[in-house]
Parts: structure tokens; sequence; C-alpha cells
């Protein structure tokens, strides 16, 4: 038993006593109440850390992409007549304005040679429209190559550049039993075999048109239950539709004729691709891609059947861009390298071109200017209402309205900007010097409140030191309040900024959402700022920008945590302990 006595000047005393069954109740229930809200705090802290690890993770899962592209490596021909000026000379003038679209495209159809006139002109638009950009500098650069050949990397488009980083379809090869007779080498041909080769690629076809036929019927049979007049054309349609696939499923004949919504099927026989259009179990007829070789019976197992698994109509890139595609990477001339472009040039309509070089300079102005108005207003505003500033209802109200400011949504300031920048002082539209202003009044009310915090932490015996020593009283905060307070006082500037970094809406209203090419060169060259950049691509349809705007995100994040790691290390570094 314990005993506790507690007494004082009434003179009263009682005992407690712990070793009760109620107490000891009492004490565990208390224990496990304890528990439960330390249990309560990680898995709260378990699942915001999972949170964060699943949205960075899908941002550089769908990021990192963007970082490397894809080119066709081969050897070009430089002839010296593709690079004469009009005065019959080589310049550098002359090889910038030089034509470098025949002089690609030759070389790279002459790596497959024998292509119809149709295939040539896909084939020369897997390359980017600016595939010899690089070609162009290094001819500017090195004119004595010209009349060589060079070995050259050319930019693949942006849907080939996509199909190869995530294989758009699933390309499977089977090899054939019996032996195959093409009739001819180009053009639409027939390709016999001595044995039921292609009885499973009709079955496959055959349960495909059954499944698309079923799932047309039962889109049919919910519009008949939704019932009236608008349904009734489309009604029609579907059930002639689902009756096509069913009589051409269930035909004597065994010959199916594919289209672009059932899964590809092709032949490789005698070193080139014949995509079928009709199929039997011994028989098929298709159209040429790559040129047969010869026409002559292959013997059985020299030729192999090969199935895209996703329809054409499912993807971006046709049969033949894959064909040629995959023909190409057979023969190692497709490379993968790291995108230096993305990180080097200006925004582009075409993805593969596109860059944030125009972003990063445009956000590297605006945050400049941001710093050199918000630092030494925002720091001279918090030492004069800390340390100088009669304390009256003025100040109070000064005080009161600087906290408001803090909290009033970024939009308003980019109103402001609108108003007050643009439309009374005429300065230029999507400027950096503009964005700056703007951003400048976004974060001044953050750095005062900070800088305030932080000289509000130097111990008062400080000042009071140095005026008992004769300094001055501007002398004592200048010299001793505000130094020991710059830690703070960075660190709440730093954070700041840091915010502007991500801020689109403000600088939306200033006009900052244009589309820009060039690089900014001054405070007044119309340029945009990494968020907007990330904005405008978010919203173009084509779909390697999506790879892009993830990219460009973590570039965006690494800023930002570079910006607040240095916040924290200046406190660290610099901090004070009183």
């Amino acid at each position: 038993m314990t005993d506790v006595t507690t007494g004082g000047a009434g003179a009263f005393s009682h005992r407690l006593d712990f070793s009760t069954t109620e107490a000891k109740n009492r004490i565990r229930a208390r224990y496990r109440s304890e528990g439960r809200f330390r249990s309560y705090g990680m898995i709260a802290l378990g699942v915001t850390a999972l949170f964060v690890v699943v949205l960075i993770g899908d941002i550089i899962v769908r990021g990192v992409p963007a970082f490397t592209e894809h080119v066709a490596r081969i050897d070009v021909p430089l002839k010296a007549e593709a690079f004469v000026g009009s005065d019959g000379k080589v310049s550098e003038l002359s090889i910038r304005g030089a034509d470098y679209f025949p002089v690609t495209r030759d070389a790279l159809t002459a790596i497959i040679p024998g292509l119809s006139r149709a295939n040539e002109r896909t084939l020369a638009r897997l390359l980017s429209s600016g595939a010899a950009d690089d070609l162009r500098s290094r001819l500017v650069a090195d004119p004595t190559l010209i009349g060589k050949t060079v070995s050259a990397p050319l930019l693949l488009s942006d849907d080939a550049d996509i199909y190869l980083k995530y294989a758009s379809t699933a390309i499977t090869e089977r090899p054939a039993r019996g032996a195959a007779t093409p009739s001819d080498t180009s053009g639409e041909i027939t390709i016999l075999t001595s044995a039921n080769d292609f009885a499973d690629e009709v079955v496959a076809v055959k349960a495909s048109l059954e499944q698309r036929a079923s799932g047309l019927s039962r889109e049919a049979e919910r519009l008949r239950r939704i019932g009236g007049a608008q349904v009734t054309e489309r009604l029609a349609d579907l059930d002639k539709q689902v009756a096509e696939l069913r009589e051409k499923n269930n035909a004597p004949s065994s010959e199916i004729t594919l289209d672009d919504k059932v899964a590809s099927v092709l032949v490789s026989i005698a070193g080139g691709i014949v995509k079928l259009s009709k199929l039997s179990n011994s028989a098929v007829t298709g159209d040429v891609l790559i040129p047969l070789s010869s026409s002559a019976e292959a013997a059985p197992g020299s030729w192999k059947i090969v199935r895209y698994a996703t329809p054409e109509s499912n993807r971006k890139v046709t049969d033949v861009e894959v064909t040629l595609l995959e023909r190409l990477r057979s023969l190692g001339k497709v490379e993968n390298q790291f995108a230096w472009r993305f990180l080097t040039t200006g925004d582009s309509r075409e993805p593969e071109l596109a860059g944030i070089r125009g972003a990063l300079v445009g956000t590297a102005f605006t945050l400049f200017v941001t710093l050199l108005l918000s630092l030494p207003i925002g720091v001279l505003a918090a030492v004069y209402l800390e340390e100088f500033a009669p304390k009256n209802w003025i100040t109070e109200i000064i005080e009161v309205n600087i906290n408001n400011l803090a909290a009033v949504p970024s939009i308003v300031f980019g109103l402001l900007g609108l108003a007050v920048f643009l439309n009374f002082f005429d300065l230029p539209r999507s400027a950096p010097l503009v964005g700056g202003l703007v951003l400048a009044l976004l974060v001044l009310p953050t750095i005062i409140i900070a800088s305030r915090a932080a000289l509000k932490s130097v111990p008062p015996s400080i000042k009071e030191a140095a005026l008992g020593v004769g300094a001055s009283h501007q002398q004592a905060v200048f010299h001793h309040v505000v130094p020991p307070a710059m830690p703070g006082i960075m660190t709440g500037t730093i954070i700041g900024m840091a915010h502007a970094l991500g801020e689109t809406a403000p600088l939306l209203m200033i006009g900052m959402v244009a589309f820009i090419v060039d690089v900014p060169g001054t405070l007044t060259s119309a340029a945009t700022v990494l968020p907007v950049q990330i904005y405008l691509w978010s919203d173009l349809p084509e779909a390697a920008f999506k790879a892009k705007t993830a990219g460009l995100i973590i570039v965006l994040l690494a800023f930002l945590f570079l910006m607040n790691g240095a916040a924290i290390w200046l406190r660290r570094r610099f901090e004070r302990r009183w």
C-alpha cells in the first residue's frame, strides 16, 4: 500500500491507495490510451509518407522518359552540290540555309532499299522535322566534312520515340511448320503453304470478331432499354455491324478479311515483311511492306508468322511504321541517348524538339527581380516595425494588414499587377520584370513576418548591452540585433522565394502564358516560367508532352527541394542558441 499525505494551512490529509483493483485498472486504461494515441500518430505519419512516396514515384516514373530520346544513327553522304549557295560557293550562310531533308531522306531509305514510294514517305516521316539540326550545327562548326560520309544521329519523331519507349503493342513471332511459296517480291502477293500454318490465326481472328459482335450487342441492348427517337439511328447502325460481324464469322468459306480492328498478322519471309489482308488456313493474301529477296519456296522453319497484338486502330503508329522501326532496330540503327535538347532548347510545337531552357531563364530573371525587391524592402520594413515604429493604432493596422496579405489568394496579386503595372504603367506584357514585381508583392508579407520573428528571437540583453556601452539605437539594431537574426531572415526569404517559384495564377494574369520559343535575353523580353510551362504542356493533346510535363515537374521539384534544403542548411549552420 502506498500512502500519500497532503497538508497545508487547512490541516487536512488523506491517503491515495494505488494498490486496489480499481486504481490498477485506471492506470492500465491510461497506458492503453497513450499507446493508442501513439499508434494513431504513427499511422498518420505512415499514411502521409506513403502518399508522398506514391506521388513522387509516379512523377518520376512518368517523367524520366522525357530525359531520353531515340535517334537513328545512319551514314549520311554529304555531297557538295547540296550545300552550294546562290553565288556558287559553299559558305556558312549556304550551309545554314541548305535543305537537309533530301540528304537525310536518301540516307535513311538507303538502309532499307526497294520500298514503295508510299512506304518511303512513311519511313521519312519517322524522322523529326528538326532531325538535321545537330547535323547542321556540326557542319557549320566543321565545313571540311562536306564531301564526306559522316555518321549522324537523326532525331526520330515523337510518335516513333513513344513507340520505342513504351512498346505500344506486344509482338509475337512463331516459326511456321510447312513450306511457303510467295507469288511475288513486292506489291500485293499471295503466299501458299504446305501445311495449315495459319489455322491458329484464323481461330484467333474469329474469336476476336465474336467478341466485338458481343460487345456491340450489349451496347444495342443498353440503348433499347433507354429508348427514344434519338437512339434509333444508332441502334440500326449497331445491329448492322453485329450482323456483318456474325456473317463474316459464320461464313462457310474459311477465308477471312482482316481490318484495323483486329490484331495485325504479318509474315516474315525471304528477308521481307508482308502484312496480311486475307487469311485462310493454308493461303494468305497481303501487301509487301519490306520487299522480299526472292519468290522462291521458303523451307519449313525459315519463315515466321508475326502478330501485333494491339489492333492498328488503337495505336498512334501504323503497322507500316512499326515494321520499319523494328527493322531499323534489328539493323542496330536505333539508339537511345540522353536528351540534352530538353535542357538546352526553348519551347516548340513539336514534342521531341521542345525544351525548358526558355522557362529556366525566364524563371531565373523573374526570381532575380523578386529577390532584388522583396529582400531589402521586407527586411527594412520588419526592422522598422519591430525596433523603431511607435506602438500606436497606425502600426497595429499596418501589422494586421501585413498578416492578412500573407493569406490573400495569389490570383489577387495577379489582378493587381494587371491593373497597375500593365494597364497604368504600361510595362511590357509577359516580361520577367512584371512577373518579378507581382511575385515580390506576393512574398513581401512572408518575408516581413519571418524577419520580425527572427528579430524577436534575439535576446533583448544583446541590444541593451550595446546601448549600455554607448551605441546609438540604430547602431545597436544594425550591428548587434540584425546579424544574429540573419539566419532566420534568410530562411524566411528562401521559403518565400520557393513559394514564388511554384506560383502560376498571378503570372497567367499578366500574360506569361504566351507561347515563347526564343530564350529571353533581358528583363523586358517575352518569357515564361516553369509553373506556367507545366500548365501549357499539360493542356496539349500530344502524348509525348505528357512525359515532358512530368519531366518538367521533376525539374521544378528539384529546385524546390534545393531551395528548402538551403534554408534548412542556413538555419543549422548559423543558428545560435541563447
